[in-house]
């Protein structure tokens, strides 16, 4: 796991706030997702972006890239 935030995000305090946002999301999903190798490249709109928002931003590119576990069924016979 790799979370990265270049100088166009801003100065170190933002390029870190950043970082930790990112690394916050993972955290949160860390159950939810596949065992594989990951790099979050952070951009700059991450700072003013409210963390809601940036969670089913995140949720939704979890989705799209099949990163998600499948739920297992417990219902099936």
């Amino acid at each position: 796991m790799a979370f990265v935030a270049g100088k166009k995000v801003g100065n170190a305090v933002k390029r870190n706030r950043a970082k930790r946002r990112l690394r916050a999301l993972f955290i949160e999903t860390l159950s939810q997702i596949n065992d594989d190798a990951y790099i979050l490249v952070a951009k700059a709109p991450i700072i003013e972006v409210d963390f809601s928002q940036l969670r089913q931003g995140w949720l939704k590119a979890l989705q799209r890239s099949g990163a998600l576990r499948q739920k297992k069924n417990s219902d099936a016979s």
